[in-house]
């Protein structure tokens, strides 16, 4: 690594036409778009390591990730270079640092935010398309919230874990999961250390059965207590899943 040196990428991006972070055999992925940037940049290829493995459709506000280069270079230049050769793909990098080699993107982290974005009214999307799950049916986000306090701290969350989750148990410690209202706009706040593989969007699911009165704050329980993927109420869409940050 003596030859190499390390910098930590802030990232943005819209998920919508990626098969998520991770590369891919035959399907666009942001890692792909990052490498291919930065090989243009260096011409040599460098692997990029992310702080979470966002999924298909799920966009990034404040994702980190950091590359390993064969050149000692000023931070501000490698995140312009960065933009410059991602000009037409939706992905930014919106600040970069020189780190030492301890420093890692995954293994360094010590919390993780998300948001999920509700759009809840009976109009259509149009600019927001893609950004956010729109709910025509209106949504009860007091009910929502008081709920989704039987979900925060240390469970079993095999019922809101994917059947492709790869994490060796399904405990986890939730930290916060808040749902608020703003106008016609519902966000749902969450931070852990790390999630199971479509943990926020299942839960996000299964409080909506709660906001549209298909479920009380008992069935939420009961649904976390079988530690049962088929006791899931709904696996919600990714459009309105954002990274929002990573504290180290």
């Amino acid at each position: 690594m003596s030859d190499f040196y390390r910098f930590k990428l802030k990232l943005e991006y819209d998920g919508g036409n990626f098969h998520g972070w991770q590369l891919q055999e035959n399907a666009p992925s942001i890692q792909e778009e990052l490498e291919k940037a930065v090989y243009n940049y260096c011409q040599t290829e460098c692997r990029f390591f992310a702080a979470g493995r966002t999924d298909a459709g799920v966009h990034a506000l404040g994702m980190v990730a950091h590359v390993d280069i064969p050149r000692k270079e000023k931070a501000y230049k490698l995140m312009d270079a960065l933009n410059y050769h991602l000009k037409g793909v939706p992905i930014s990098v919106l600040d970069c640092e020189a780190v030492d080699e301890e420093f890692h993107a995954r293994f360094s982290a010590k919390k993780r935010y998300y948001r999920y974005h509700i759009i809840n009214r009976r109009a259509k999307l149009s600019l927001m398309r893609g950004k956010a799950w729109h709910v025509k049916q209106p949504l009860d986000a007091d009910a929502m919230h008081d709920a989704a306090k039987v979900l925060v701290g240390k469970h079993d969350f095999t019922t809101f874990r994917s059947v492709q989750c790869q994490s060796k148990s399904p405990l986890k410690t939730l930290e916060k999961l808040d749902v608020s209202r703003d106008g016609e706009n519902i966000y749902i706040d969450t931070s852990a250390i790390s999630y199971l593989h479509h943990q926020v969007r299942s839960m996000v699911g299964c409080l909506y059965y709660v906001g549209r009165g298909k479920w009380t704050k008992n069935d939420l329980q009961n649904a976390l207590i079988a530690a049962d993927r088929s006791a899931l109420g709904y696996n919600a869409p990714p459009d309105g899943l954002y990274f929002m940050k990573v504290d180290y």
